[in-house]
């Protein structure tokens, strides 16, 4: 879908906080899925977290991404995520797990954009909390894995720079208008 557009990159480098500046300015977007996964699995006393059962964790990932983007089609507009289907091969990569034959099959067949937002790592807003553990190895590790994963799946990668949100919001804005035209 030409009008779906994805920001990914390792944890910690802006994207939450890119989307909702996007948000501001009239640029809707869905969650990722990472954070809704954690936050419900914690809440129910469940077991599918990635520092418990990353397999469990990393299906309920593609569940809820799968949702969103069966979602996404009943919008109309331009529409960003926060991570997208790819983003579970580049986790599974990460963690040593196999990629299953269906998720596979849902990456290759609910397609965004080919120009795929990424942000890279920095590290003078890189921050741990309740929901993101990783340390900061783990979060460069994350970006490339992710970057990789995009391009072996024929998406270009668009990096986002390393400026104030409201700066990468212009950014993002220009390149949706150029690719528009």
């Amino acid at each position: 879908m030409d009008r779906f557009f994805i920001v990914t990159g390792g944890p910690g480098s802006g994207k939450s906080t890119l989307l909702a500046a996007l948000a501001e300015q009239g640029l809707p977007h869905l969650p990722e899925a990472r954070r809704a996964v954690i936050r419900d699995e914690v809440a129910a006393g469940g077991t599918a977290l990635p520092w418990d059962d990353r397999d469990a964790f990393a299906e309920r990932m593609l569940t809820h991404d799968l949702n969103s983007y069966e979602e996404a089609q009943t919008k109309d507009g331009i529409l960003l995520f926060d991570r997208g289907i790819p983003d579970i091969i580049g986790y599974r990569t990460l963690c040593g797990l196999g990629i299953p034959a269906d998720l596979t099959r849902a990456a290759e067949s609910n397609r965004y954009n080919r120009h795929v937002f990424i942000a890279p790592p920095w590290a003078q807003i890189y921050a741990q909390d309740t929901e993101r553990k990783q340390d900061w190895d783990e979060a460069v590790a994350t970006h490339y894995i992710m970057g990789r994963v995009y391009q072996e799946l024929g998406y270009i990668l668009v990096p986002l720079p390393l400026v104030s949100p409201d700066e990468r919001a212009t950014f993002v804005q220009h390149w949706i208008a150029k690719l528009k035209t």
